[in-house]
């Protein structure tokens, strides 16, 4: 599980095009401090397994369903990725509950810029609009951010100079393709709402 609270910018080092996947090197001397192999990273948001390890750089394997799914198959040696570790048991969840399991992409539409702030628009997939709520949760590129307006088909974030500094968000311009994560607690009470009635005890909801 992560928060959504960026530890990196890192950097794509190389891209290895397999039959049916794609190997990526990436630079990220914070996370891959003590990392070690079977470990996971997320990188743009996208939870990957830590397959080798070299100086200051990891090897992580994307298969075909990930690379379709996410924006993850538009990098290129150069690009920049956010990159955040699993959060440790009892340590504080800073942002909110991210898995780590990209549920669509979008597109950054338009930025308006303010003195202290930047206002982003971003295209939202019709099959994630009821899940995307005015000042609720969502993952955009791996940042737990907060919906400052929700639309059938887009949704606007606020960003900070931090966010800006610090994160992929601050250098994607309109075009730019996002991955998105929706509050996974919208889901869960979907699915619960779906069956009508609570459960018995001892009975299963899944």
């Amino acid at each position: 599980m992560f928060t959504g609270i960026v530890e990196e910018l890192g950097e794509v080092t190389a891209v290895e095009k397999l039959d049916d996947a794609s190997r990526f090197r990436l630079r990220g001397p914070v996370v891959t401090d003590g990392a070690k192999h079977g470990d996971s990273i997320a990188v743009n948001g996208v939870c990957l397994t830590v397959v080798d390890l070299a100086e200051n750089e990891f090897t992580a394997d994307v298969m075909a369903e990930t690379l379709e799914r996410s924006s993850l198959g538009a990098l290129a040696p150069g690009s920049r990725v956010n990159l955040e570790r699993p959060m440790a048991l009892g340590g504080r969840l800073g942002g909110h509950i991210v898995q780590g399991h990209v549920d669509g992409t979008g597109t950054i539409v338009d930025r308006t810029v303010s003195e202290n702030w930047e206002i982003v628009k971003i295209s939202l997939p019709a099959g994630l609009t009821r899940y995307v709520v005015e000042k609720g949760s969502i993952t955009v590129d791996g940042v737990s951010l907060t919906v400052v307006d929700a639309a059938p088909d887009h949704f606007t974030i606020s960003l900070i100079p931090t966010t800006l500094a610090l994160t992929t968000l601050g250098i994607k311009k309109p075009g730019d393709p996002v991955n998105l994560e929706v509050d996974v607690l919208a889901k869960y009470v979907e699915r619960l709402l779906a069956h009508g009635s609570a459960p018995e005890a001892g009975e299963s909801v899944a």
